[in-house]
């Protein structure tokens, strides 16, 4: 009987769960719960929010790494002191001594669409994952409120782990995932998407701190240049789960054969 329950726990795909929220945010422990029951779960997470860290590392002092017992029933946690990349590298090297099967990042309070994949310690944590070879899935949720609700988003990340874990994804695989911030009878499914053309026109906002001395606010509003309807943008913004495949080899291949062709070398 105990060989046979060995062997069944040995079978369990193994995932590793992080964020850049840190390891108390509401949003890792709804996405443990929608999983839980899938695999063996380990989480690594910051010990505090590393919201745009993007991909981060630490260099030059040292990383901090402790279990955590209280914040998850029955799976074994850590907390790190590090960035969400910091916390792929040590859950690999340190803690599983293996790769995970998969590496499940969030689900993150706020928007990861369009260019905010490229300044986001979630997406960046899914990443680096895939950079070792361990297919990955950034979540987000388009409520930055730490009393967001998470029905919708934890329904639709099992889901999607289940569709991963079945499929048996190419070893570089990253997904960004985001929800709408609706009910769950609400959303009208799940889109593949391509990422939308849209940025941040921002603005620093100059103030004077106690003594009189300057500081600058960053503020900014978000626009959408592209009016396709096969972009995570307005996948979103019609209720339906955004799916947008990504790849960490930023090499632009078209542009790289027009210059083989007309720079003369």
């Amino acid at each position: 009987m105990a060989k046979k329950k060995k062997a069944a726990n040995a079978a369990k795909p193994v995932i590793l769960v992080t964020n850049d929220d840190g390891i108390t945010a509401p949003g890792i422990h709804n996405l443990v719960e929608a999983v839980k029951d899938l695999g063996k779960i380990i989480v690594v997470a910051p010990d505090k929010p590393q919201s745009g860290m993007g991909h981060a590392i630490t260099i030059g002092q040292p990383l901090r790494l402790s279990p955590v017992s209280t914040f998850f029933d029955g799976v074994e946690a850590y907390q790190c002191s590090g960035t969400p990349v910091d916390c792929v590298k040590l859950a690999v090297d340190k803690i599983l001594r293996r790769k995970p099967d998969l590496c499940l990042s969030g689900i993150n309070h706020g928007a990861n669409h369009s260019i905010n994949v490229i300044y986001s310690g979630t997406m960046s944590a899914a990443v680096e994952a895939a950079i070792e070879s361990i297919p990955s899935v950034g979540f987000s949720l388009l409520d930055y409120s730490i009393e967001a609700d998470f029905s919708a988003a934890r329904q639709y990340a099992r889901i999607i782990v289940e569709q991963m874990l079945q499929s048996t994804p190419e070893k570089h695989t990253v997904l960004n995932v985001n929800f709408p911030p609706v009910a769950p009878d609400l959303i009208k499914g799940i889109r593949i998407c391509r990422q939308a053309y849209a940025k941040y026109e921002e603005d620093f906002i100059e103030r004077n701190d106690p003594n009189g001395r300057k500081y600058y606010w960053l503020t900014g509003e978000f626009v959408n240049f592209d009016k396709g309807k096969d972009t995570d943008v307005w996948a979103l913004a019609n209720n339906y789960v955004s799916v947008v495949p990504v790849q960490f080899d930023l090499t632009n291949y078209q542009l790289k054969d027009k210059l083989e062709k007309t720079w003369k070398l």
